[in-house]
């Protein structure tokens, strides 16, 4: 599969199915993570995968009703990271930016592997410290929900969510965020 291919299929999806996720699976998609650039190569990401099922269990009780669907994942991925580890200049902290960009990366091998790699927002990252022993100092900027497409839809999933399963949701075309030599010129 192409970029041009995965930017095009990959898609937030939450009817997941049970998928093995080898160590191999893991180290792929670190890799792909681990190619991303970054100010001064610094590389301020940090992962933790969590395969384990005790563990996963866990994790699933840091989630609100509103992400029951990813009580199905085969895997959960924290993406954490801390300013100190990146560029600090004239004010900006770049380690949102740079970590997410390995983790749009790390997305994109995920599609090629005929995976989900679904980004949260909801979650409670200071039950998500406690169970995976982060340290108060890092930011859990995000979890990534990993598991197989299905089509049979959970009944856990909202009216909405599963709406969404059928069909991409619309974007923005191209006069809404993109602007040619000046802001909104």
């Amino acid at each position: 599969m192409n970029v041009k291919d995965a930017i095009e299929t990959r898609r937030a999806y939450r009817a997941l199915a049970p998928v093995e996720i080898t160590e191999e699976t893991v180290r792929d998609l670190a890799e792909a993570a681990r190619l991303a650039a970054s100010c001064f190569n610094n590389q301020p990401w940090r992962f933790v995968f969590v395969r384990e099922r005790e563990i996963l269990e866990r994790l699933f009780e840091t989630l609100p009703d509103g992400n029951a669907w990813a009580r199905a994942a085969s895997m959960i991925v924290a993406v954490i990271s801390r300013p100190d580890l990146d560029c600090q200049i004239l004010g900006r902290d770049y380690f949102l930016f740079d970590t997410g960009m390995a983790t749009a990366q790390m997305i994109l091998k995920a599609t090629e592997l005929g995976l989900v790699a679904h980004p949260i927002a909801g979650y409670s990252p200071k039950k998500v410290r406690g169970v995976l022993g982060i340290p108060d100092d890092l930011t859990v900027i995000t979890l990534v929900i990993v598991g197989k497409h299905t089509d049979e839809i959970s009944d856990v999933l909202s009216e909405a969510q599963a709406a969404g399963e059928a069909k991409r949701p619309e974007r923005h075309p191209f006069e809404e965020f993109a602007y040619l030599d000046t802001y909104g010129g």
